[in-house]
């Protein structure tokens, strides 16, 4: 694997501070048992190996740019902005709403908006992690003011639900934030890393239709169209990969774990969580975890997961939180945000 890139600390002159957040699921929800009915699973053999639960999946009317409109919607209203603030819009997503134009210009559309640029991230899982060290690096060397950063992904529109181990780890949702410009403080992005190695790219990985197996031809193998996984492999190197991340972090930082209020993973499978807290002998309460209740939702899921627990009090104003995704690529990548 590749060796961990040094990473970046923002300067407190000018930093990039969330001054918003926002998430949206779809309407239906699909349980365990649901998901029994159509492969050969059951919940318990889904919450065994998973922890999860449930899953949000769209219906008619719903897709990547309705859930990200309605969650870049309540980031900004949460924000005590207007849509024409905005002046940067980025969607991490790797179910974008069409091949072009990005997900972000829907966005933009939706939101009356006249003064954004717009473009979409792929990093796969890591893709809001990458989104936001953009983001903050853009704040940081003045270009802009109020970044939108939304992480989504419809899941269920690349699943082969015929393939159990793979269909019933992944859901469908959008979370955003609003990143703002603020001088001289300690609040914001303090520091950011991104990270890939292409060697690992079939670990996870959705082959059509790019130029590799473009619409024009048939694929070689007709299950090419879904998302696929191998899952022994993917669990022993993401579970190294987001205790390196952590632990170079808080080398980098001059901090200790005791310095964190949370760390907020990308919710990728509740039992590598588990592991990475038993590697680095952490408290059971210092990861923040949600996936019983939304599943895999690739890069929507830290956001998703933010807001949740600024929401219900699970972090609160001035606590350090640490956020590390793992995704195809494979991609990493970490976040240090003073809220």
């Amino acid at each position: 694997m590749s060796k961990i890139c040094k990473g970046r600390s923002f300067p407190k002159n000018r930093r990039g501070v969330i001054s918003g957040y926002g998430t949206a699921v779809p309407k239906e929800i699909m349980t365990n048992d649901d998901m029994a009915k159509i492969v050969d699973t059951s919940d318990e053999w889904i919450v065994t190996r998973t922890g999860i639960r449930q899953r949000y999946v769209i219906g008619e009317g719903e897709s990547s740019a309705t859930l990200a409109l309605t969650a870049a919607k309540s980031a900004i209203k949460d924000a005590d902005l207007s849509e024409n603030d905005i002046d940067l819009i980025i969607c991490a997503t790797m179910t974008p709403e069409m091949v072009c134009p990005s997900t972000a210009c829907f966005v933009q559309q939706g939101l009356e908006n006249e003064n954004a640029g717009a473009f979409d991230l792929n990093a796969a899982c890591s893709g809001f992690t990458y989104a936001l060290s953009v983001a903050a690096s853009f704040i940081a060397g003045g270009q802009n003011d109020h970044v939108l950063v939304v992480g989504v992904e419809t899941m269920s529109t690349v699943m082969d639900y015929t393939d159990r181990t793979s269909c019933i780890i992944f859901g469908d949702g959008a979370g955003a934030v609003v990143v703002s410009a603020k001088e001289n403080t300690d609040d914001g992005v303090a520091y950011s890393a991104m990270h890939a190695d292409g060697n690992y790219w079939k670990t996870i990985v959705c082959p059509a239709y790019g130029s590799r197996n473009p619409a024009t031809k048939p694929l070689p193998n007709e299950n090419d169209m879904f998302l696929q996984m191998h899952g022994r492999e993917t669990y022993q190197v993401s579970i190294r990969t987001i205790v390196d991340m952590i632990e170079t972090t808080l080398a980098d930082c001059n901090l200790t774990i005791d310095d964190i209020a949370k760390i907020i993973p990308h919710q990728m499978n509740a039992r590598i969580i588990e592991s990475v807290v038993k590697r680095m002998r952490l408290p059971e309460d210092k990861m923040y975890v949600n996936i019983d209740k939304y599943a895999n939702t690739s890069a929507a899921s830290i956001p998703i997961a933010l807001g949740e627990a600024v929401g219900c009090g699970a972090v609160k104003k001035g606590d350090l939180v640490l956020l590390v995704a793992f995704g195809a690529g494979i991609t990493w990548g970490v976040n240090l945000v003073k809220l």
